[in-house]
């Protein structure tokens, strides 16, 4: 539940400060548009699909696959229409305030008001999105008990959200080098490395440290490695950590499953990490593998905690069987 409310508001920051961004770059040809619109398709990790169901990458086609189609598992639509899901199957654990207010939200996304927001200001739309997720979090923090269940809520929010902020920076690599750092930037690049810091709501927190001044390698120390904004991937990792070891009870430098040693060692990496590092690898390869790592963690936590395997009492007491009757042969033998 957790992890689709999250991830509905990530894909609206997206496509919101896209458009945006077109609007403030300008006279661009229909080849030059798709260069922006491609990039935020495989930036969620949906390439594959969105062709599948539209021939080009262009703005409406990309909007339509992100925002209402029920066919994107990882669509606007479709994520809301799943953490709904996931909350009334654990509608006994949850509260009547989070449950009234993401029903709202589902009923909303699901009407014909949605599609006439959406015509009359996408802007509007998406700002309807990202409040009612910021509503659902306050009320998770504030009415949840902060049980077992509360620290899967938080799993479920830092681990998306850690992975959609290696996404969002991974949108414009295209205009990096291989390996290091630019020379220089021009003004049009350094609009889109500004819509990258919208995208995660970083520009305010970022001009309060690094003043107006949009440089690849600062976005991404901000956006990689502080240890105090609270949409950094360091930031993200270290609470999911923590929820982790909540959750288990084990303690920090130890493990009992998976998950937490794969998220303790990705969290020492980036505690002693440094950007320049992170350039010298190259920006898309570093990202491409912190992608991995945290799909990785993801697994771990459905098979530590999720999947169990069964066993059939019967079948277990006929293969008992079986194995004794082979012994008394054998001994008769």
């Amino acid at each position: 539940m957790a992890r689709y409310i999250e991830r509905a508001e990530n894909i609206a920051r997206i496509v919101d400060v896209n458009l945006q961004l077109l609007l403030d770059i300008r006279n661009l040809e229909e080849k030059q548009l798709i260069e922006y619109w491609l990039p935020i398709v495989q930036a969620t990790g949906d390439e594959q699909e969105f062709f599948k169901l539209h021939p080009h990458a262009t703005g409406k086609a990309v909007t339509e696959f992100l925002v209402f189609q029920p066919e994107n598992s990882n669509s606007i639509f479709q994520s809301i229409c799943s953490a709904r899901e996931n909350a009334r199957m654990a509608r006994d654990q949850i509260t009547l305030e989070l449950w009234e207010e993401l029903n709202r939200l589902y009923l909303f996304i699901r009407s014909p008001d949605a599609r006439m927001v959406w015509k009359r200001s996408p802007s509007e739309f998406f700002q309807e999105i990202k409040s009612s997720s910021l509503h659902l979090n306050g009320i998770i923090a504030a009415t949840l008990v902060h049980d077992e269940g509360w620290w899967f809520v938080q799993v479920g929010q830092f681990l998306e959200r850690a992975d959609k902020t290696t996404r969002i920076l991974d949108v414009r690599y295209q205009t990096l080098p291989e390996r290091g750092l630019p020379k220089s930037i021009t003004p049009d690049q350094a609009l889109e490395w500004a819509a990258v810091l919208r995208s995660c709501s970083a520009w305010d927190a970022y001009k309060s440290i690094y003043s107006a001044d949009i440089n690849p390698r600062l976005v991404a120390e901000f956006l990689l490695l502080s240890d105090n904004f609270p949409r950094s991937v360091r930031f993200c990792v270290t609470e999911l950590n923590h929820a982790i070891r909540r959750i288990s009870g084990v303690a920090d430098g130890h493990f009992s499953n998976d998950a937490e040693k794969l998220t303790g060692r990705f969290l020492a990496e980036l505690q002693f990490s440094a950007v320049d590092e992170i350039f010298d690898i190259g920006l898309h390869k570093y990202l491409d593998d912190a992608q991995v790592k945290l799909n990785d963690i993801g697994v771990a936590l459905f098979r530590a905690y999720i999947y169990q395997q069964f066993d059939n009492p019967d079948k277990a007491h006929m293969v008992q069987q079986e194995e004794q009757q082979q012994q008394s042969q054998t001994q008769r033998s």
